[in-house]
């Protein structure tokens, strides 16, 4: 297992970290190509995401909707499908996360990516639909297998031709793998120890219960699946919305000054809470523009595959409907989340931790200069602390840090009442007082960070406990709609690989997978998820990028036809 770790780690560090290299910092390949790509398809499609808003919003409605269609699914069915695998974690963890190391300003950026994602977003689709593969369903059809197949697979191979096959497999493969497990076992892990957490359930009493929902549903197929997202998706986005509001509404004094302070702060930063800010407006952007990226998924590759399911003969008229899906992720709800966190001051605030030494959240960090840290230490040998407080501060110290944010007084009780002297020896997981008391953990003041410092917000904003359990249920909706709609990503894979007769054997290994990521720690399956992830972006953005004159004549022959106008209209002849 610490082999495959060591392996997985190293990848992640090829394939996320590799880039440009600007002193501090480095701006990674992938996200240079994220953004470079949005805003490319922007620019080259006339800012359609700008022009073609409303038309989308009419579109998603069902004004146009034609049962006879080819396809599965409604448009909005096909919407509510993708935005049930990106409306989720990374709404209420991943801002969090965002705040944390690049401060408010961060969100700025968040947003920058989500205005060039609509623009990719549009482009793939579009493809997507214009080369999907279009079955005629017979009496002994399966429902479960569906009738539409597409996606990045199918518009390199088509589009781009059959030498670009080794290309459209290596997509299908990467993506398939990393919806068995940051799509499925990762959040069937969420669900568990929210539940084991908060309500002492046993995980595999979690595991059960959740892996059987996501049997139920994705057996009956793409069908299926949209029905149940379609009901799904924005009953969980209206309760998390609804509280996030009230929220706002109730501090509504402090909207203009937060995001007035969004917007300083993106190009002149003070710091987010582990100090790494200082001015630092690289740090900024970059969390800002990675966590909006892996919010909205925008050049990933995997939305196209559920649109290219939606029941038209219009390819641009579901193109123009993915493109709503990064403003509602991310300029809406993460903008959201992002204020309840200013508003309530939680972002910035400390909270009385137990800190466990043998918890994932400890690190190590050493200080720099005033404000500056170097967070990728190995354990000091020991920490001496006296009165509380460590002995050896200043340049050049190694301290235990929480949330990557060094501790500045220790305790030995929760009321923290009783000061801690002694030392702390990482290595041994303990610390031994001066009066030879060894302690499994200690206590002081840290900063939240994810989930539990978007759960802190909101119950410092709303009543009583309603804020908390808002987030769970959240949570546990998020997680459970996320591994539906990733099912259906994993399983066009499987067909576009091995065929029709793949799709049941996926669908059943994945119901495994999902019980067993709620009993097995994952922490090596984030990592090789995110790699997979990250592969999979470059066959598609440079399918997408190769093919956009394709895209362009498509969205203009589109408009000026104005199809939607004409009841019954027969299918555009696009040879």
């Amino acid at each position: 297992m610490e082999t495959l770790r060591q392996v997985a780690e190293t990848l992640e560090g090829w394939v996320w970290a590799s880039g440009i290299d600007l002193g501090e910092e480095t701006i990674p390949f992938v996200v240079i190509l994220l953004l470079g790509a949005g805003l490319y398809f922007t620019l080259r499609l006339g800012f359609i995401q700008v022009r073609r808003l409303g038309h989308g919003v009419a579109v998603a409605t069902g004004r146009y909707d034609d049962p006879d269609e080819p396809g599965d699914v409604t448009h909005f069915q096909a919407l509510s499908t993708a935005l049930s695998a990106t409306v989720g974690i990374g709404n209420i963890a991943g801002v969090a996360i965002a705040l944390h190391w690049g401060g408010p300003g961060a969100l700025f950026w968040m947003w920058m990516t989500a205005i060039f994602g609509m623009a990719t977003k549009f482009a793939e689709v579009t493809l997507a639909q214009e080369y999907r593969d279009v079955k005629e369903r017979g009496p002994d059809h399966p429902v479960w297998e569906g009738t539409v197949s597409g996606g990045p697979m199918y518009y390199i191979e088509r589009g781009l031709g059959k030498r670009w096959k080794p290309l459209a497999v290596l997509f299908a493969v990467g993506l398939g793998l990393a919806a068995f497990l940051t799509g499925n076992g990762i959040q069937a892990n969420t669900v568990a120890d929210v539940m084991r957490d908060e309500f002492s359930v046993p995980i595999w009493i979690s595991g059960l219960i959740t892996a059987g929902v996501v049997a139920a549903v994705i057996l009956g197929g793409i069908s299926r699946i949209g029905r149940v997202t379609g009901i799904l998706a924005p009953a969980m986005a209206t309760v998390y919305v609804a509280g996030a509001m009230v929220i706002i509404v109730m501090n509504y004094d402090q909207v203009l000054p937060s995001l007035a302070l969004i917007v300083t702060e993106a190009f002149n930063p003070s710091a987010g809470v582990a100090g790494v800010g200082v001015g630092a407006f690289l740090v900024t952007l970059m969390w800002g523009a990675r966590r909006g990226l892996f919010s909205n998924e925008a050049g990933m590759g995997s939305a196209p595959i559920a649109h290219a399911a939606a029941k038209t003969d219009e390819p641009v008229s579901e193109g123009v409907v993915a493109l709503l899906e990064p403003f509602i992720d991310t300029i809406l709800v993460c903008t959201m989340t992002a204020l309840v966190i200013i508003m309530t001051g939680a972002w910035g605030d400390r909270f009385e931790t137990e800190l466990t030494f043998t918890g994932g959240h400890m690190s190590f960090l050493e200080e720099l200069d005033e404000g500056r840290f170097d967070f990728y230490v190995s354990a000091p040998d020991e920490i001496e602390v006296v009165d509380g407080v460590p002995v050896d501060t200043g340049p050049g110290a190694r301290r235990l840090a929480w949330h990557e944010v060094a501790i500045g007084t220790f305790y030995t009780d929760e009321a923290q009442t009783l000061l801690f002297t002694g030392v702390i020896l990482p290595g041994e997981n303990r610390a031994v007082a001066a009066d030879g008391t060894q302690y499994s953990s200690l206590f002081g003041n840290a900063p939240l960070n994810g989930a539990p410092l978007t759960m802190a917000a909101f119950q410092r904003g709303l009543p009583g406990d309603w804020g908390q359990y808002i987030v769970i249920l959240t949570v546990l909706l998020f997680a459970i709609s996320t591994a539906i709609a990733w099912s259906y990503y994993g399983d066009r894979c499987a067909f576009y690989l091995f065929g029709s007769r793949a799709v049941l054997p996926y669908k059943v290994a994945f119901v495994g997978m999902h019980f067993l990521g709620a009993v097995v720690p994952l922490t090596v399956a984030w990592t090789i998820g995110d790699v997979f992830l990250g592969l999979v972006i470059i066959p598609n953005l440079l399918a997408v990028i190769l093919l956009t004159p394709k895209v362009r004549k498509l969205a203009k022959d589109y408009f000026e036809r104005r199809p939607w106008e004409t009841v019954g209209h027969p299918p555009a002849d696009r040879r």
